[in-house]
C-alpha cells in the first residue's frame, strides 16, 4: 500500500497535528504490514448525529480520514445512528435528551452529505451502527453489560465528577461506551480516530477487541478545536463556530477574525498544505518575511473552496479585500496598543479601552445588537473574548478602531 509515501513519511502525516497516539509502535508496525500484506487499514471514526449542521471543530477528524484515505487505506465514516439515540456522555455534566429515530435519519443524511465535501465518498465505507446493534438480543445486550464494572465506568473522568456531585447517571449512559468500543469490534478496526475527550471510549474499543480474539486498534486522538475566541471548544452554544454550510463571505470572515496563533493551529490541524510548508510557514512568520494577515487569506481561501468551491473562494476574498480597502474605510483609523492582562478579553472591554464605546456595558449592548464587526465579521455574543491579535472593530455605522498588543 502507498508506495508513494514510506511508511516514515506515513507516520510523521498521521500523527501530524495528534494528542496521543496509542501507540506509535502500533500504527508503524501495523502501517509497514499493511505496505508488506498489499492490505490497507480500516480506520474509523465516528460521528453521532445529534445536530443537523458540522463546523470545522467536526471536520478535525474527517480531516484525518482524508490523509488515511488519500493513503490508500479504507476509511470507515461510522454515522452512530443507534448511539445517537443515547447521546455521548463524554464531557458532558448531566444526562443528554434522547433524540427520536426521525431527528437521527434526518441529521445522519445531512452529515452524509457534509462528509463528502471533504472525504471522497466513491471510496468511503459509510456504516450505520444500527446495522448490528438492532440485531442484539436482551440476552446479547447483558452478555456485553457484563464485560465491565461500574467501578471501572466511574474511572470515566465525567462520570466520576457526576457521582460525587450527586449529579445523576442514568444507566444506559453506561451502555454508550461499550457500544462504541462493540463497533470496533464488528468493523474489525484496525485504527480509530477521536477527540481527547472519547479517550475511554475508545480504549473501551481496544480491550473488547482483545477479549474477543482481534488485534487491538490503535487509538488517535485529536485535540478538540478551539473556537473563533481562542479558548473554548468549538461550539454554537457559544457563539464560537464556523459553520461549514455558512455563506462563503460569513466563512471567510470569521476565519480571518481569529488570533495568528490560532491560525497556526487552524492550518496544521484542517489544511492541506504539506507539513514541510506548514514548517516553513511557521518560520517566515515568526521572522517577518511572510505577513499573518495574507497566511490567513490563504487558510480563509481554502475553508471557503474545500466547501464551496474555488470561484465562490474568490469572490470571498475579494469581497473582503474591497471591504477593507483604503477606499471603503475612513481615510484616518485611530490604532490603539492594548495589554492583555489575560490570555483573551472581552470584547466589549477592548471597546472601552480602544475608546469605540463609552464602556464595557455599552460594549455589550452593541455586541447583542448587533452593530460590532471584528474583522468584518458581525459579533452576536455579548461575552466574547479574544486572544491577542490585531484586529479592527467597528462600531455602530462610523466608529472604528484598530488595536494590537502591546
Amino acid at each position: 500500500m502507498s508506495g508513494v509515501m514510506g511508511v516514515r513519511e506515513q507516520m510523521e502525516l498521521l500523527t501530524r497535528g495528534a494528542a496521543e497516539v496509542i501507540s506509535e509502535a502500533e500504527l508503524k508496525d501495523k502501517l509497514e504490514k499493511s505496505a508488506k500484506d498489499g492490505r490497507p487499514l480500516r480506520v474509523k471514526a465516528g460521528f453521532d448525529p445529534t445536530a443537523p449542521d458540522l463546523h470545522l471543530g467536526h471536520t478535525v477528524l474527517i480531516q484525518k480520514l482524508k490523509q488515511f484515505q488519500e493513503l490508500g487505506h479504507e476509511v470507515i465514516f461510522l454515522i452512530g445512528d443507534f448511539t445517537g439515540m443515547i447521546g455521548d456522555p463524554s464531557g458532558k455534566s448531566e444526562t443528554r435528551p434522547p433524540l427520536t429515530p426521525e431527528q437521527v435519519a434526518a441529521n445522519a443524511e445531512t452529515y452524509r452529505q457534509q462528509a463528502g465535501k471533504v472525504l471522497d465518498l466513491s471510496k468511503t465505507r459509510v456504516e450505520f451502527n444500527s446495522r448490528w446493534m438492532n440485531k442484539m438480543s436482551s440476552a446479547d445486550m447483558i452478555k456485553l453489560a457484563s464485560r465491565f464494572t461500574v467501578a471501572r465506568m466511574l474511572e470515566r473522568d465525567d462520570f466520576h465528577k457526576r457521582y460525587h456531585e450527586q449529579r445523576p447517571i442514568s444507566i444506559h449512559e453506561f451502555m454508550y461506551p461499550l457500544i462504541q468500543g462493540w463497533d470496533s469490534v464488528e468493523l474489525e478496526a484496525d485504527v480509530e480516530l477521536g477527540g481527547t475527550d472519547q479517550k475511554f471510549n475508545l480504549l473501551v474499543g481496544r480491550e473488547l477487541q482483545k477479549e474477543t480474539g482481534h488485534v487491538p486498534q490503535v487509538v488517535l486522538m485529536m485535540p478538540l478545536l478551539e473556537g473563533t475566541d481562542g479558548v473554548n471548544k468549538m461550539s454554537k452554544s457559544l457563539g464560537n463556530y464556523i459553520g461549514i454550510n455558512e455563506p462563503p463571505s460569513d466563512i471567510f470572515g470569521k476565519v480571518m477574525s481569529i488570533s495568528d496563533e490560532l491560525m497556526l493551529r487552524y492550518y496544521e490541524l484542517l489544511s492541506d498544505i504539506p507539513t514541510d510548508r506548514l514548517y516553513r510557514l511557521r518560520d517566515d512568520i515568526s521572522s517577518g518575511t511572510f505577513h499573518p494577515m495574507e497566511a490567513k487569506k490563504r487558510l480563509a481561501a481554502e475553508m471557503v473552496a474545500r466547501f464551496h468551491g474555488e470561484d465562490a473562494a474568490k469572490a470571498a476574498r475579494d469581497g473582503f479585500e474591497n471591504q477593507f480597502s483604503k477606499g471603503q474605510l475612513p481615510d484616518e483609523i485611530p490604532e490603539v496598543e492594548i495589554e492583555w492582562t489575560a490570555e483573551t478579553l472581552p470584547l466589549s472591554a477592548i471597546m472601552a479601552t480602544s475608546g469605540v464605546a463609552s464602556s464595557a456595558s455599552e460594549g455589550q449592548r452593541l455586541i447583542k445588537g448587533g452593530g460590532v464587526e471584528l474583522n468584518g465579521q458581525k459579533q452576536t455574543v455579548p461575552t466574547i473574548r479574544i486572544a491577542p491579535g490585531e484586529y479592527l472593530i467597528k462600531a455602530g455605522k462610523r466608529r472604528y478602531v484598530k488595536v494590537r498588543p502591546k
